[in-house]
């Protein structure tokens, strides 16, 4: 019999834990201040209403009903739909490989801020002294052996969860963590809010510009962090909810998930901008020029140095705000690892623990790339190309295959089966029209400046090699996966001989 959660609150966490990642901390406030401030919450709104929550609905419904990850799930509906689950789950694959290392680097800042060991320029510790990054992708310049410690550390957290399962290892983490982030994040909101110069960064957020909504680029944007920050179109929430009991309510469960998501995200935004305000004053410059562009820069330059400048308790403020990167990230991780696990558990019906291996294995051979002196410039090209890509290519496909080539209502009547409200057809129109030209935009309009402009100021090789080179990857082990037989039976399985389970979480 298929492993369960062991709650629904289980289920609801870990769901929460995966889509509450760093794009959470580091990604959506720049992106919201950059995108209107106080008017980019009006398209983002709208996004996550005709995008988000759909999506969610869709796959937790996918999941709990055909009872597979998403490559057996897929099939179930369709057979010639397999291969749309294989190309999410291998984004999921890569993914994982890149985002292990950025929860490494977070690990060596967590020590690092005793005594802020960065010192007093943060941006050239980062690159230099402790990436020691090469001047190319390709020029690997060895493996920097000041991080092993670390990586060991963080593979063997992430391979005892895994290994121990879903109800076990995931959900009792996610128990742990979950509550850990939530009093990390309180602590960094009002340390971030108290500061002297505070509202400044706030009014920077906040401030609306609604010139800005006439802009395409402002709705993609808002659309992009939907996907971005939702853990949805790669596989995960598929595979979370293939271990939901039949009778749970998927369409409850999808609000509250993308509810506690955003609420999260608008919650550390205002933390984040309140020490960006502090920091303004002190150096008697401009907000946007201290925020700079978000992401990594953001983590691991521009907060050391506003940790290094606060006025009192630098330490406890710096383990804080890497500790809750780590959890946040872990609790990520661990999704990601999951919803490629359950793929190939699901198909070629082996134990959870012999999956494990074969995914761990070769995660843990590749992920050595990214803690080379060419890590970070690997990890930016791929993650650009895979989220750009991958990503919105995978959800693109998924609501064409699901929405226009299957019984779409079907899937609806099988999302208010046991949900305590039920959604409309609205939310079938969302999926058929709405998202797909949303979605058929960015990718279009994503995959043209790619391939017309490059990407940053790479050299066009490795963009080749790493970019369209992860892509190729992605396709090419989908297929084979595809061709490859597995279990006996799990093809053009109908959802009435899929055994569901009758205990009700």
């Amino acid at each position: 019999m298929r492993e369960q959660w062991g709650s629904k609150l289980g289920f609801i966490l870990a769901a929460i834990g995966s889509a509450v990642g760093l794009g959470n901390i580091w990604r959506f406030p720049y992106t919201a201040a950059s995108n209107g401030g106080g008017a980019f919450i009006l398209p983002y709104l709208f996004a996550i209403i005709t995008a988000g929550i759909p999506i969610l609905i869709l796959e937790y419904t996918i999941g709990k009903t055909y009872r597979g990850g998403a490559p057996v799930a897929l099939a179930r509906i369709n057979s010639k739909f397999e291969w749309l689950g294989w190309i999410q789950v291998m984004v999921s694959f890569v993914i994982a490989v890149y985002y292990f290392a950025i929860v490494v680097w977070v690990t060596s800042y967590i020590g690092f801020s005793f005594g802020q060991q960065w010192g007093n320029d943060p941006t050239s510790f980062f690159t230099g002294k402790f990436l020691n990054m090469t001047d190319s992708a390709h020029n690997f310049g060895g493996i920097q052996t000041h991080l092993l410690l670390p990586f060991a550390l963080v593979w063997v957290l992430v391979a005892i969860i895994l290994y121990r399962g879903v109800s076990k290892g995931i959900e009792l983490a996610c128990k742990i963590c979950m509550p850990i982030l939530l009093v990390f994040t309180i602590l960094l909101v009002i340390r971030g809010i108290t500061l002297p110069g505070a509202a400044q960064g706030l009014d920077y957020l906040f401030s609306p510009n609604w010139d800005a909504l006439k802009k395409s680029d402002v709705w993609i944007a808002a659309y992009s962090q939907v996907f971005y920050s939702l853990s949805i179109a790669f596989a995960i929430m598929i595979s979370y909810a293939s271990y939901l009991p039949k009778k749970t309510d998927v369409v409850n469960s999808a609000f509250l998930t993308a509810t506690a998501n955003h609420g999260y995200e608008l919650f550390i935004a205002i933390g984040v901008f309140g020490i960006m305000g502090y920091m303004s004053v002190q150096q008697g410059v401009p907000v946007n020029e201290v925020a700079g562009s978000g992401g990594i820069g953001l983590a691991f330059m521009t907060f050391p140095t506003a940790i290094s400048e606060l006025p009192a308790l630098n330490t406890v403020f710096g383990v804080i705000f890497f500790g809750t990167l780590f959890t946040a990230g872990v609790t990520s991780l661990i999704s990601i690892f999951q919803a490629v696990i359950a793929g190939i558990q699901d198909k070629f019906d082996i134990e959870h623990k012999k999956a494990t291996t074969l995914i761990l294995v070769p995660s843990f051979l590749l992920s050595f790339l990214f803690i080379t002196g060419a890590g970070l410039s690997i990890l930016d090209i791929v993650d650009a190309f895979i989220n750009q890509i991958g990503v919105a290519l995978g959800g693109f496909i998924e609501v064409i295959l699901i929405g226009w080539f299957f019984n779409i209502e079907k899937i609806r009547s099988y999302a208010n089966e046991y949900s305590n409200f039920s959604v409309g057809k609205w939310w079938a129109l969302c999926l058929k029209i709405v998202t797909v030209l949303v979605l058929g935009v960015m990718l279009i309009l994503n995959t043209k400046t790619l391939v017309t402009e490059g990407y940053g100021k790479y050299e066009m090789f490795d963009i080749k090699v790493f970019g369209w080179g992860a892509l190729a990857l992605v396709f090419l082990a989908a297929a084979l996966l595809t061709g490859l037989k597995g279990k006996s039976g799990y093809k053009d399985q109908p959802d009435e001989g899929v055994q569901l389970a009758d205990e009700e979480v």
